[in-house]
């Protein structure tokens, strides 16, 4: 696009112009352009909230989840735990850490359905301790939080999308409760959009037009540095799930290096961790920039559902097999020039390590390879494996799942509903065309 275009959708972007993207209901979903203003008139009802606990643990998935993550790792803090799996053994190993007693658990979810996370509500809540809840106004959370007299709720802002919801409660929430300078992060987001207004030297604009020129030309791998706090994860839903539908997409690829006619370079700046809240607002604004030039609504996921009823339809049908399918090297034998590898791994996450050769072996093809932990990914990059290009070869990777933990309430435990989670994603990956194929970690 020309700087003439550019600075033309900045404004219309402000204004609030549906037609700058798909002209449907994007109107509806950029409460986000305020939400640092907004956010910084309610620290009062932040700073309120009771704190006085040895540990928090944060119950979430995507967008729930994934900002939370990142300011724990950036900021190090201790005592924080951001929860955001059904694997058994993750599920035990955490609860061993925690005086039940002492801490608190914040359910968040959006929508206030979240299957993952409802189920990890009802695991806790018959364990012990304290609990709040962030959730937009009216869901079926907020009335359940009331009814069993959480500690507190706080409400979401119902125009802002889960992967755009960093800079509201979601993320303001667990940054006060690790007792972050939240104001300050705010006060840089809030500066960052004022500079995202701007017709020239507009640094969202200006890298929201990178990223979608690159798409045109065909370089739609979006490779750039991680941070040591791994921004990448929540730079990964964002690109993701936002632009990664109708067959176009980019693909975030945070660690890959940007080497090659399909690849396109990015740069985090993070000179400081508290500019970690202007890069959140910037990153934000640019991919609507890019969702404009790609042509594509940003702020929908119509594939994750898929996913979604085929895991709901597998739970219904009870227990079920991963058994392999194909091999990593017939699948990595299909790779053409301009694929990439997803490494899609339902396995207990303190055998992440274990994947390295396999990684290494994907590196080989030439292709650009990202790495999903199932099923955090079904919330983030899933999006794009099934609604974006069909350029994928997605690998899952299994693990002896160990045994079944129950969930109060539940017909299934988390062990079933991890199962039902891995089927029902490469089901849907097949039903799209994808490549697929599964194997076992002790087989990789």
């Amino acid at each position: 696009m020309s700087s003439v275009d550019v600075a033309e959708l900045v404004d219309r972007i402000w204004a609030r112009d549906p037609t700058v993207w798909t002209r449907t209901d994007e109107a509806s979903w950029l409460g986000w352009l305020d939400e640092p203003n907004r956010m910084l008139e309610r620290l009062g009802e932040l700073e309120s909230l009771e704190r006085d606990f040895d540990d928090v643990v944060v119950l979430g998935m995507g967008g729930s989840s994934l900002g939370p993550e990142v300011l724990r790792r950036t900021f190090a803090v201790d005592g924080f735990h951001v929860l955001d799996t059904t694997y058994p053994s993750a599920i035990r190993a955490l609860e061993a850490e925690l005086d039940l007693e002492r801490t608190l658990f914040v359910a968040a979810s959006k929508s206030g359905t979240t299957l993952e996370t409802r189920c990890q509500l009802d695991y806790f809540l018959d364990k012990g301790g304290t609990f709040g809840a962030i959730t937009d106004p009216g869901t079926e959370l907020e009335q359940f939080a009331r009814q069993r007299n959480f500690a507190w709720v706080v409400a979401g802002e119902p125009t802002i999308g889960g992967r755009y919801s960093v800079l509201s409660p979601f993320g303001m929430v667990p940054a006060t409760l690790m007792g972050l300078d939240v104001r300050m992060l705010l006060e840089r987001a809030a500066a960052m959009a004022e500079w995202c207004r701007l017709r020239d030297e507009n640094p969202g604009a200006d890298l929201g037009a990178q990223l979608g020129g690159g798409w045109t030309e065909g370089r739609d791998k979006v490779c750039f540095a991680d941070t040591p706090g791994g921004i990448g994860l929540w730079i990964e839903q964002l690109i993701a799930e936002s632009t990664g539908k109708d067959d176009k997409g980019l693909v975030p690829a945070p660690g890959e290096s940007p080497d090659g006619p399909d690849r396109q370079a990015a740069i985090v700046r993070l000179n400081d961790p508290y500019d970690i809240g202007a890069e959140f607002f910037r990153w934000e604004f640019a991919t609507a920039v890019a969702g404009s030039i790609i042509g594509i609504n940003p702020f929908n996921q119509p594939d994750v559902q898929a996913a979604k009823d085929r895991t709901t339809a597998i739970l219904e049908r009870g227990d079920v097999v991963l058994e392999p399918e194909s091999s990593a090297e017939e699948l990595f034998a299909q790779a053409r020039e301009g694929d990439y590898i997803a490494i899609l791994a339902f396995v207990d996450p303190a055998r992440v390590h274990e994947l390295e050769p396999l990684v290494t072996r994907a590196h080989e093809t030439g292709c650009v390879v990202t790495f999903g932990l199932g099923p955090r990914y079904l919330h983030s990059t899933g999006q794009l494996h099934k609604g974006g290009p069909n350029s994928i070869l997605a690998l899952q990777v299994v693990d002896d799942l160990g045994e079944e933990l129950k969930i109060p309430g539940r017909k299934f435990g988390f062990r079933r509903l991890i199962s039902a989670q891995a089927a029902g994603d490469l089901e849907a990956l097949k039903e799209r065309g994808r490549r697929v194929a599964r194997v076992r970690l002790e087989d990789a």
